[in-house]
């Protein structure tokens, strides 16, 4: 059987997605259920039918849905709406939408590359009082009160480290 010539063929676009919180790690086929029932209770069978749903790929915190070229809005929509995926708590974060796969996991590669310019420092100190630098994953970096009693927790970003 022959393929259908590039004017035949359906147009489709890929959304690239990060799953949150990090480290979760979401199965291929649950996502799809959670996402078919987002997509079928927000905007209704017949749009969910239009929209040709399907996840493609999942790779870590990284998840890659397919489209029909201009539907990509309302399948972004209806992403932001899934908070549960086979029980655990999730959110989903549109990054960004193409016309190929291949251009998705250069992204991706992209994004995960190390960052060797910012390198994080054990504690910091803010205003006089010592911090511990707990997590520095992506852009946020969080911070937390050193001692036992009166803890409090910052959510900085590198830059405000930086500054510091």
């Amino acid at each position: 059987m022959t393929s259908r010539p590039p004017t035949l063929r359906e147009k489709r676009r890929y959304v690239l997605i990060r799953v949150e919180p990090a480290g979760t790690v979401p199965d291929q086929k649950e996502l799809y259920f959670a996402v078919h029932e987002a997509v079928s209770s927000l905007w209704g069978d017949a749009t969910a039918a239009l929209i040709h749903m399907a996840v493609v790929a999942a790779d870590n915190e990284y998840v890659i849905v397919r489209c029909r070229r201009g539907t990509e809005r309302e399948l972004a929509i209806a992403l932001t709406t899934v908070t549960v995926c086979a029980g655990q708590r999730i959110s989903l974060r549109t990054v960004a939408t193409s016309g190929t796969i291949e251009s998705l996991r250069e992204r991706i590669a992209v994004m995960r590359a190390p960052d060797t310019a910012v390198v994080l420092p054990d504690e910091c100190t803010i205003d006089g009082r010592r911090y511990t630098v707990c997590n520095g994953s992506g852009q946020k970096i969080d911070v937390i009160e050193k001692g036992f009693k009166n803890t409090t927790r910052f959510f900085l970003t590198r830059e405000d480290l930086e500054d510091i």
